[in-house]
């Protein structure tokens, strides 16, 4: 039997954007891979593609030239509905600040992202009950964010990412706008809880010690993705 393809593969994309003085090229062939259950920290200084990658890595933008593939699927040229299925159903996205509805508790929170890919409410509750306990959240349910700590916020988020058992993971500085103590254990949180569902995840990240805790980095350089 042939191997299952990756859960993402990145082939030669290329992105530019257009400024006034010009055409602005970002990404220039970048190739990257992910299998499943691997975690990949992404450490790029600012301004070099960073949250393009992740953009066309999560379907949220075409590239200009080359290939997206989710589960060996070629992305690219899927028309905008069936691009959004694919980010409902097997992307799970975490940003820096948590972006929760601020009218629905933290269990409304996990559970809407089912509800909208057709799972029946109460399969949907149980899920979203276990993957609160999951992040120490138990009690804590039924407030909404404005009720919660930034770290109880962000475990919400990430309990949302996860909520239809995505494929891909994509992060973008998760654990940012924490302090040091509250970030450690969050993160710690979130590789277990990857590790734990087999998902293969991209996270990018300015802190090398967070970095060094993934199972390899890489960085941008030139439009490329290279090893850090």
């Amino acid at each position: 039997m042939s191997e299952p393809a990756p859960p993402l593969r990145l082939a030669a994309v290329e992105r530019h954007y257009r400024t006034e003085a010009g055409e602005l090229p970002v990404l220039q062939g970048a190739d990257l891979t992910l299998e499943a259950g691997e975690i990949v920290a992404l450490v790029a200084p600012s301004g070099t593609g960073k949250s393009t990658l992740l953009h066309l890595a999560g379907l949220l933008e075409r590239p200009d030239a080359g290939e997206v593939f989710i589960a060996g699927q070629a992305a690219g040229t899927l028309s905008d509905d069936a691009r959004t299925a694919i980010r409902r159903n097997s992307i799970g996205f975490v940003y820096q600040f948590h972006h929760l509805l601020p009218e629905f508790t933290a269990l409304e929170n996990v559970l809407l992202p089912q509800m909208a890919a057709g799972v029946a409410r109460a399969a949907a509750e149980a899920r979203a009950h276990t993957l609160l306990a999951a992040f120490g959240l138990t009690g804590r349910e039924h407030h909404r964010p404005g009720r919660l700590s930034g770290g109880e916020q962000q475990r919400v988020a990430i309990a949302r990412a996860l909520a239809n058992a995505p494929r891909i993971l994509l992060a973008d500085e998760p654990t940012g706008n924490l302090d040091v103590g509250t970030s450690g254990r969050v993160f710690a949180e979130l590789l277990d809880a990857v590790r734990n569902h087999g998902v293969a995840a991209l996270i990018a990240t300015h802190n090398p010690e967070l970095a060094a805790r993934m199972d390899r980095v890489v960085t941008l350089r030139d439009g490329h993705v290279v090893a850090g």
